[in-house]
């Protein structure tokens, strides 16, 4: 069936500015309930058990998902799975969010049920305030009285999305009243691009024997055989006390072609080269060598200024999945 290009435009605003404006109401109705929620989550001894039967199920596993990854333990129990035997997933010292939007879902019964059974505190996300849901939960957190957005009143569409936007917002608050910080998030979030993005210079570096150093007062033949050695295309340069004061690069020795042999490394070295700290971002280290056009960094610890930690080189950030 051929597809009507200004049709499907119009719909589709439709159905993105309905939404949007189902947002805009959802926040300005959160209540003094929310508030206990948060509360009643962070005062938990146990875990966040996220519950939902059909779309509102999807969305559970969605925000069961987000609240682990930020710091809040928690995990979805499908309703019909907790009739047969998952409700011992469920154990005094957790809280249970259940998302309905009918609030009348028979799925849930047992699950609700056990929850009033082993006073196991029971966070409702509705859609009418006076569904069996909503009267049974010690927190209800009501959804606006909003038609559905795809025309004919029966998809679930508006609800789901404001049942998302609260869950990000219950998480991002519970995030924030953790102080979850970047490190934190980094420990959840270790494979792809986002962990890649959250790594440490201090997890990529090379240190010890690997790192290309020689001292001020070195031949320049010395410096060559390091260079050539460590196959980094560069050696860093350290004063008496042990220090980075500079660094050989190829730009360096062509520089001082004539008579280089005869020189000393403090002799042909670049002073004050640029560096980076231990647990500065990977990414932002990436960056300065790409603004820089340079394919190494050596790492310094600026508790002790110039002491050399380690060298990070492009490479490195490319092959953990950065660049």
């Amino acid at each position: 069936m051929p597809t009507d290009p200004a049709r499907a435009r119009a719909t589709a605003t439709r159905v993105i500015r309905e939404e949007a404006q189902a947002l805009s109401a959802l926040a300005e109705t959160l209540d003094g309930g929310f508030v206990r929620a948060v509360e009643t989550i962070l005062a938990a001894r146990g875990r966040v058990i996220v519950s939902g039967m059909g779309k509102s199920g999807h969305i559970a596993r969605k925000i069961a998902a987000t609240l682990a990854s930020t710091g809040t333990p928690a995990h979805f129990v499908h309703p019909a799975e907790a009739s047969h035997g998952d409700l011992g997933m469920m154990l005094r010292g957790d809280v249970v969010l259940v998302l309905s939007n009918s609030g009348e879902t028979p799925e849930l019964a047992d699950l609700v049920a056990h929850t009033r059974r082993f006073d196991i505190p029971l966070i409702g996300v509705a859609g009418r305030a006076d569904s069996s849901l909503m009267r049974r939960a010690d927190i209800g957190l009501l959804l606006p009285s909003l038609p559905e957005a795809c025309g004919i009143g029966v998809v679930p569409s508006t609800s789901t999305t404001m049942m998302l936007a609260l869950g990000d917002a219950l998480a991002i608050a519970l995030m924030e009243a953790r102080d979850f910080t970047p490190e934190d998030f980094r420990d959840y979030h270790p494979g792809g691009r986002l962990g890649a993005r959250l790594t440490k210079v201090a997890a990529l570096m090379h240190t010890g024997d690997a790192v290309p150093l020689v001292r001020e007062d070195a031949p320049m033949t010395e410096a060559l055989l390091v260079i050539s050695q460590k196959g980094f295309g560069v050696v860093g340069v350290t004063d008496a006390g042990g220090c980075l004061s500079g660094i050989v690069t190829d730009g360096d020795l062509r520089r001082h072609m004539a008579g280089l042999l005869d020189r000393r490394a403090g002799e042909v070295m670049t002073r004050a080269p640029r560096t980076i700290a231990p647990n500065a971002l990977a990414e932002e280290a990436v960056k300065l060598m790409n603004d820089r056009r340079i394919t190494c960094l050596f790492v310094v610890d600026p508790r002790a200024p110039g002491r050399v930690e380690g060298l990070l080189h492009i490479h490195d950030c490319l092959r953990a999945g950065l660049g």
